[in-house]
């Protein structure tokens, strides 16, 4: 079985492989792929993960499990994600706290109605997939730029889903940090209220600036300073989980992603126990 995740996470895509192999980056700790984008494939690039994910820890993060659509569960595709975790030997499974789907293929992340309604839809489905995959799933709170049939906070919405559900949780700090300007709420409220025990591992990532009080999550920039403030306040609450840097497009030399892999490493030192701190440096 893979161990436990711990440290500092980057992104794998596949044009990153050849500059990856067969010399793998020992400053980063675990990898994550979106499981749809090597599910169909073969040749070359199957046996490049499997040299990949044999020698590093890796985890899964999802774009097409849609938890929140109204249509049916797509149990083909759930059972093909568990047989994907099974021939890499992978952890985790997470995905989006949101759906793409109803009547065909949207191919973005749209917000859920934050309703007890909803609550109890996206739980029944959650429940269902850990019922295939016989593993919990990990969910992620994702950003949104509008909240139609509104009846609670975001925040609200997230811990009944935690609840009842009883699933896990990946954290994107940078997520909080725009949805808290976009939508107006202290992010360091969000994070003291979210339950420490269920987070498995977090994400952090750059965005757009459309506006002083618009942030568009993009995935496509440097991490800017307040979202470097905002984890280190989550590793002060939460104490220190596993983190990893998300970058999909725009993607700078490898160099400078090690830089800001290196930067999580470095904030993670301070926030450590003494002793652990300790252990790591002997």
């Amino acid at each position: 079985m893979p161990q436990l995740l711990s440290g500092v996470g980057l992104g794998l895509r596949r044009e990153m492989l050849g500059e990856l192999l067969p010399d793998i980056p020992q400053q980063v700790d675990f990898w994550e792929v979106a499981p749809e984008n090597w599910i169909p494939l073969g040749g070359r690039f199957q046996k490049q993960l499997s040299t990949f994910t044999q020698q590093c820890n890796f985890v899964t993060h999802g774009l097409s499990l849609s938890i929140g659509s109204p249509a049916p569960l797509d149990v083909k595709f759930v059972k093909e994600i568990k047989d994907f975790l099974e021939q890499h030997n992978i952890l985790y499974y997470s995905e989006h706290l949101s759906y793409c789907s109803g009547e065909g293929h949207m191919y973005d992340l749209m917000p859920i109605p934050f309703t007890e309604d909803a609550i109890s839809h996206v739980s029944d489905r959650i429940k269902q997939v850990q019922d295939i995959l016989e593993r919990p799933l990990v969910i992620e709170n994702v950003s949104y730029y509008a909240a139609p049939g509104q009846q609670m906070s975001e925040l609200e919405f997230t811990l009944g889903v935690l609840e009842k559900a009883d699933c896990l949780m990946l954290l994107d700090v940078n997520n909080v940090y725009v949805n808290s300007i976009n939508h107006g709420y202290d992010p360091k409220e969000f994070l003291r209220a979210i339950p420490s025990n269920k987070i498995v591992y977090g994400h952090i990532a750059g965005h757009f600036d459309e506006d002083d009080d618009l942030k568009v999550d993009t995935h496509g920039a440097d991490v800017i300073e307040p979202v470097w403030k905002l984890l280190e306040k989550a590793y002060s609450i939460h104490g220190v989980f596993p983190t990893l840097l998300e970058r999909d497009f725009n993607i700078p030399p490898l160099p400078d992603l090690l830089r800001e892999v290196e930067r999580i490493k470095q904030i993670q030192q301070a926030y450590l126990p003494t002793s652990n701190r300790d252990r790591q440096a002997s």
